[in-house]
């Protein structure tokens, strides 16, 4: 009966170990499942900025802008950080005021860029780190798994600027007699 009580407890130590293992070999898939979401969802946002940000050069005559634009919008993977910086360089050169709808859809995509950008550094981060565990490296569990990468681009927000507003009216000054200004004539 003593050996019986070592068989079960080999026995649940395997099966909390097979559970343990299991369990984060899963999460080394699903993080690098979530890592490829969050890459496809940044290029799709840094599509729709870039598209809006030709729209906007294509109304305001900006020629920088618009080659910026279309560099953005043909980048292979190799030089789309430089293009994209270089379209946030741009972009924060030309005034952002005013009403206009390409204006505001310009903000609009850079703010949602900003925040998938972030969304993806949060997750390659936690992917980088679950692959530097030591089971997960002893086991090779990410060998499947292409190592992810950051996407180095500058912080894309931006923000509208105020429109200018008129200098205000100098006011009139009444003295006591009813004469308007300051001369000493009554």
């Amino acid at each position: 009966m003593p050996h019986m009580w070592w068989v079960v407890g080999g026995v649940v130590v395997i099966a909390l170990v097979t559970i343990y293992l299991s369990w984060t070999a899963g999460r080394v898939d699903r993080l690098h499942l979530r890592v490829a979401a969050a890459a496809r969802s940044l290029d799709a946002h840094l599509l729709r900025r870039a598209a809006a940000a030709a729209v906007l050069a294509e109304e305001n005559y900006s020629v920088e802008l618009y080659a910026a634009a279309r560099i953005a919008l043909d980048a292979g993977p190799q030089e789309r950080e430089a293009a994209e910086n270089d379209l946030t360089r741009q972009l924060r050169a030309i005034p952002l005021t005013g009403d206009d709808p390409a204006v505001e859809a310009v903000v609009a995509a850079s703010r949602r860029l900003g925040l998938a950008r972030q969304v993806h550094t949060d997750l390659v981060r936690d992917a980088l780190t679950a692959r530097r565990r030591p089971v997960v490296r002893l086991l090779r569990m990410a060998r499947k798994h292409e190592r992810p990468t950051y996407f180095d681009v500058d912080d894309p927000t931006l923000h509208p600027q105020p429109e200018s507003p008129e200098p205000p009216a100098t006011p009139k000054i009444t003295t006591l007699y009813g004469n308007e200004g300051l001369s000493g004539a009554p």
